[in-house]
């Protein structure tokens, strides 16, 4: 699978507003962007990545996963700072 296939799975399956994804080996970076995560704990929130994942976690296509979650304003402000 690559990049580009998670994020279009993450944001079919989620609609999420936004998924950049990285890759190197089995290790993938997730970020994602959605307002939903305002009131979202960090667990529901990871968990909610996660799910659409399962498939690829358990079958070692994915090994390790890094998820950082945003709100539509959190990222705007994100991108303006690591600009």
């Amino acid at each position: 699978m690559t990049n580009e296939d998670i994020a279009d799975l993450l944001k079919g399956e989620l609609s999420l507003n936004d998924v950049k994804v990285k890759s190197e080996g089995s290790h993938y970076q997730i970020i994602a962007v959605d307002d939903r995560f305002d009131t979202m704990t960090r667990v529901k929130k990871q968990q909610l990545i996660y799910k659409p994942l399962s498939d690829k976690i358990a079958d070692g296509t994915m090994h390790a996963i890094t998820i950082k979650t945003f709100t539509t304003e959190q990222w705007k402000r994100e991108k303006m700072f690591h600009s």
